[in-house]
């Protein structure tokens, strides 16, 4: 369902001789079937949030190590009772390059399956635009739950863009398809509160916008 072998098997032997990664990987096949592999189509998802729904569109055949793992999470009803909880604007954001997004994830106490392989824009081919979702992280290969919403093309968070100090970018693995204006709502909220970490301060609500649930239509 999720896999399309014709292109992406350099991508998945390449992972599977990873070795600390190869059995996430087998096991992510596992959840989304061997016999559907050659179907891969893109899956969509409503996200209901207390300021409106968000329209969303995974590409699996094109990331499908990081939209198996966020559709896994979907159907174990993860980001119910979830939240964007930062916002970073170029008025409060202390990296470099800056960058215009929400940052989400899943509900508190909820259990995190293995981190997944970093799939970066130059594997997958999607690229940090207006809409762009993808998998926050810190070091590779540690996306587990939390995700963010692009506003704007944003190039520092593609494979070599300097955002990242490794270089290696962020796991694009689908696109806003309605209801951007909710999204930038969310971006334009200012009700931050302190941050023990100086790289978020200024961008951590003290109300979090609450998910209420995230489907597949």
């Amino acid at each position: 369902m999720f896999l399309k072998v014709a292109n992406n098997m350099n991508i998945f032997k390449s992972l599977c001789k990873m070795s600390t990664f190869g059995l996430v990987l087998i096991t992510l096949v596992s959840v989304v079937g061997c016999a559907s592999i050659n179907t891969a189509k893109p899956v969509k998802l409503l996200m209901s949030t207390t300021l409106g729904d968000v329209e969303m569109t995974l590409y699996p055949d094109k990331a499908p190590v990081t939209v198996a793992n966020f559709l896994r999470y979907v159907d174990a009803g993860a980001y119910r009772d979830g939240s964007f909880y930062r916002v970073v604007r170029h008025d409060n954001d202390n990296g470099s390059p800056k960058i215009t997004v929400i940052q989400g994830g899943a509900r508190k106490g909820v259990v995190e399956w293995q981190p997944i392989p970093l799939e970066t824009t130059e594997v997958s081919g999607i690229n940090h635009l207006d809409g762009t979702l993808s998998m926050a992280r810190a070091e590779p290969q540690t996306a587990t739950t939390a995700f963010f919403i692009c506003i704007g093309a944003q190039p520092g968070l593609d494979f070599g863009g300097k955002r990242a100090k490794d270089g290696l970018g962020f796991a694009a693995f689908g696109k806003v398809t309605r209801g951007m204006d909710v999204v930038k709502a969310i971006n334009q909220i200012r009700n931050s509160k302190s941050s023990e970490n100086p790289y978020m301060q200024g961008q951590m609500l003290s109300q979090p916008v609450l998910i209420t649930d995230i489907k597949r239509l």
